[in-house]
């Protein structure tokens, strides 16, 4: 079957599949409160559209005045190694930078060379910015060994 697949704004119908996602690739659920700040990646086939949609992919991003932690980057094993959560996450830059968003931060244990093909650089978790740092990622969502990267926009 030919797919074709779309990157949108969740909608409150994406939230058990995005905490499906999320909980597969064991990434943290503290601090989801909503779906309201995701984006989804879902596969298309080649049938009627609104029948046939898979949710595939999520990311999300939490405003921190001018900076946002990019978290909850997630696509099913079965769909990577096609470039997938690469279009997911510049569609998020995409997103910020309209935005007006400064830079994008990121805890990571385990895609630290992914995000660093992407443009991110490791930082200091003290150097994220403060408010940022009070976030359920940075209070214990993450763990403290995790990776600290940051992308600066232009």
């Amino acid at each position: 079957m030919n797919a074709s697949f779309t990157i949108r704004p969740a909608e409150a119908a994406d939230f058990p599949g995005i905490t499906r996602l999320l909980t597969e690739a064991a990434l943290p659920l503290d601090g989801l409160d909503s779906h309201k700040n995701f984006l989804v990646l879902c596969q298309e086939g080649n049938q009627d559209r609104n029948q046939d949609r898979k949710m595939i992919g999520c990311a999300a991003l939490e405003r921190y005045g001018r900076s946002v932690l990019l978290r909850s980057v997630a696509v099913e094993p079965s769909a990577r190694g096609q470039g997938l959560g690469r279009r997911l996450v510049e569609q998020a830059l995409q997103h910020a930078r309209r935005d007006g968003v400064a830079e994008i931060i990121l805890l990571t244990t385990t895609a630290a060379r992914f995000f660093e093909r992407l443009g991110f650089r490791p930082i200091r978790r003290e150097d994220a910015p403060e408010p940022m740092r009070a976030s359920a990622e940075f209070r214990g969502a993450c763990p403290d060994t995790a990776a600290v990267l940051r992308l600066v926009l232009k």
